[in-house]
């Protein structure tokens, strides 16, 4: 996987009406966020702090799940995340299709934000054949797993499959249990799958940021969930360093999140935010939010 990396010759040598702006996403992510920032005239800092993606474990859990059996049994499927879409999709292709067997009313398939894009013709294919109105596809306006509860309405007993990830190396933030809770508020039978790792990679994943202390101009940093953070926090710890340190360091930081449940989870872990993207489903929010911040804090930047 070919990933836009910045290294730390070219942020020493930009030019200083170009800001510089570090971000957290996982590798299958990080090409989107750079070229937009890019786009911005703003110098990235690639910092990843976790992996998102799947296993042979978890797509072995997952393929349990997609039989003819299994998904008779289920009225939806609720997909809280891109990644979540991808583990599907892959599992599909050692699976016969379409998977979806006959039945009388009409399935349901959620997605949050620009997630629904791998909702495709060729997923609807191999899910449900050639007649796609077997299936409503839902999105909702405010791209949360909040939205999707909402979305989904009444579950009436209903089963609704979860394709969440398993946290390793890390705290499992509250937005996936609190994502269930509400799904069994509203009437839905809640199947729990963990189709995807959410992974810490490691102590030296800050390194980034601790080496730029060294001199480097740090403008704003966007986190868009809240393992990232948390990640990037327990990191710091292994330099002897806190967020106060970061702090103290580039005093003007621009902190900036990817919709409100990353800035909850930032807060939660005592990363205050400065910037929320009004728009949460896609990248292009946060970005947008983060060029007129930094627009408002020193005109000459942009």
């Amino acid at each position: 996987m070919h990933i836009l990396t910045t290294t730390m010759h070219n942020l020493i040598t930009a030019t200083t009406n170009k800001p510089t702006v570090a971000f957290t996403t996982p590798p299958n992510y990080a090409n989107r966020l750079s070229h937009l920032l890019t786009l911005k005239s703003i110098t990235p800092l690639w910092c990843p702090t976790i992996t998102t993606e799947p296993t042979p474990q978890t797509l072995s859990s997952l393929a349990l799940h997609l039989s003819p059996h299994s998904l008779s049994l289920l009225s939806a499927i609720a997909f809280p995340s891109r990644t979540a879409i991808t583990a599907f999709s892959t599992v599909s292709l050692s699976l016969t299709t379409p998977l979806l067997p006959p039945r009388e009313d009409t399935f349901i398939i959620a997605a949050l934000g620009k997630d629904v894009e791998l909702i495709d013709s060729t997923f609807l294919l191999n899910f449900c054949g050639d007649d796609i109105s077997r299936v409503n596809v839902l999105v909702p306006t405010i791209a949360t797993p909040s939205g999707l509860v909402q979305l989904l309405g009444t579950g009436r007993g209903r089963k609704v499959l979860c394709p969440v990830p398993r946290v390793v190396g890390l705290e499992e933030p509250p937005v996936v249990p609190d994502f269930l809770r509400e799904l069994e508020a509203s009437g839905w039978v809640p199947i729990r799958v963990d189709a995807y790792e959410t992974r810490w990679l490691g102590p030296t994943c800050g390194k980034g940021v601790v080496e730029l202390s060294e001199g480097g101009l740090l403008d704003a940093m966007v986190f868009t969930s809240s393992g990232e953070v948390e990640g990037l926090l327990k990191s710091l710890r292994e330099f002897g360093w806190d967020w106060e340190m970061v702090r103290r360091r580039w005093p003007h930081l621009v902190v900036a999140a990817h919709g409100p449940v990353t800035a909850a989870g930032a807060e939660r872990l005592g990363v205050n935010v400065d910037v929320v993207s009004a728009r949460s489903d896609s990248f292009q929010g946060v970005v947008d939010a983060v060029e007129a911040k930094l627009r408002g804090l020193d005109s000459s930047c942009m």
